[in-house]
């Protein structure tokens, strides 16, 4: 707010060293303290007092697909950081896929910066994408900013970013570990796949068949084992399977460098509920069982698990067809996310700190975001303010996605997201948004 001050206050304030009331003070788009809820204010800030409401730190997702340029009928960087900010979110990243061209080259990456640039309401930076014929892009795109490179192990569903086999993973790995960079994995093994039963129709249970667990289980050994020989630092991306977690249990006691993420979905939808040709709760791997999700929550509390993001992949609705062989998979979560998993935590006895850490503080981790994540002097000074026990009814004429289809259509949420702010700035109040000020953002190092 060049040169003027921005107070704000909250009996409710989730900071590093807990849940506290407290006056945070903002400078220029940066926190610069936290102080005593009654702290003395300076004759021309401007206090904004929150009363009993929540003050976060924005979201941080690290694994959103918007489509743009190439599929914006699907989705696209103005509607997406829009939903994402009415969520509470103030910082994403990009997927590779399913935007055209994908972001396997230092060129394609400068076009989708261009398109980006101007819609943006929240910051946004870039994964890359690693193909079987792309090595030699990998290190030209680390320089240019990505933040690691996401790959598949069995098909994408687009065919401009086919997977990866065992030998071509093990060079692009060795490759990406060699310049110190992330290689993120869609770890579902293609023979374990190829072997399930696959049936066309609306039956949700045949669809879950189709993608067993050990399709999970599988690809995630055979990761380890080669990040282990190689040294190098992977990210297993929307964990389903629960069978999984002990083999990336030891892995880490082990010292091998693995996290893992899971999402919404997998943690307050389960495969009991889905109705059949309901796919609009179809994704890759599937919503599995309540058992298998007890799992999941147990390992996000001892830290198996280190995060959760969306794996936001919308389509145009016509694609979420009631044959579940065929329709899209993906679930769109960006404007839902933090009520979703905040609802599920509190029912089962989390508080907000602990989904601070596992939406916000862990994924700016993961890549390196250390100006977001925390409210502590030196960030930015992003901020969810969240009423965490006011209630809503998911409405999907009042989501700002795109293409309104949502797994949560009906469902009654808790916490109401009143305001978001980036840089010290409101930008979606009840509904209400300001032109986009969001930033296009680098790995750092």
């Amino acid at each position: 707010m060049s040169g003027e001050e921005l107070v704000l206050r909250s009996t409710r304030v989730i900071t590093p060293e807990g849940t506290r009331a407290a006056s945070v003070v903002v400078s220029d788009g940066t926190i610069v303290a936290v102080r005593a809820h009654d702290a003395a204010v300076s004759t021309h800030a401007r206090v904004e007092d929150f009363g009993d409401d929540a003050l976060l730190p924005g979201l941080v997702d690290t694994h959103v697909h918007v489509n743009d340029p190439g599929r914006t009928e699907w989705e696209g960087f103005w509607t997406a950081t829009r939903a994402a900010a009415a969520g509470g979110i103030t910082t994403l990243v990009d997927m590779p896929l399913n935007s055209l061209p994908p972001t396997t080259t230092v060129a394609n990456l400068r076009t989708k910066k261009d398109v980006a640039a101007a819609k943006a309401h929240i910051d946004v930076g870039f994964w890359g994408g690693a193909l079987p014929d792309n090595v030699k892009d990998l290190r030209p795109l680390h320089d240019a900013g990505v933040f690691g490179f996401k790959c598949f192990l069995s098909p994408s569903g687009v065919d401009e970013f086919p997977e990866l086999t065992q030998d071509q993973l093990t060079v692009s790995m060795g490759e990406i570990a060699g310049f110190g960079g992330l290689l993120i994995v869609h770890a579902e093994d293609p023979h374990e796949l190829a072997a399930a039963p696959a049936k066309s129709g609306p039956r949700y249970e045949d669809f879950l068949h189709s993608r067993p667990r050990v399709s999970e289980d599988t690809a995630i050994e055979g990761l380890i084992a080669v990040a282990k020989r190689i040294g190098a630092r992977i990210h297993i991306l929307h964990l389903s399977s629960s069978d999984a977690l002990p083999l990336i249990a030891a892995a880490k006691r082990e010292g091998v460098r693995l996290t893992v993420e899971t999402c919404p979905h997998y943690l307050t939808l389960t495969a009991e509920e889905v109705p059949d040709g309901a796919s609009e709760f179809k994704c890759c791997p599937p919503i599995r069982e309540a058992a298998n999700q007890d799992l999941l929550w147990q390992a996000l509390a001892d830290g198996t698990i280190d995060c959760v993001v969306t794996d936001h992949s919308p389509s145009t609705a016509d694609l979420k067809t009631p044959d579940f062989a065929t329709a899209w998979g993906g679930i769109s979560g960006l404007q839902l996310s933090l009520p979703a998993v905040w609802t599920a935590a509190r029912a089962r006895g989390y508080g907000l700190q602990d989904v601070v850490r596992w939406m916000s503080t862990r994924t700016a981790e993961l890549v390196g975001l250390d100006r977001k994540g925390a409210i502590e002097a030196g960030r930015d000074a992003d901020f969810t303010v969240l009423a965490p026990d006011e209630t809503f009814t998911v409405d999907p004429a009042r989501l700002q996605h795109r293409n309104r289809v949502t797994a949560y259509a009906g469902k009654t949420l808790s916490g109401v997201v009143k305001s978001t702010w980036l840089r010290g700035q409101r930008i979606v109040s009840d509904g209400e948004f300001s032109a986009p000020t969001g930033r296009l953002l680098e790995r750092k190092n």
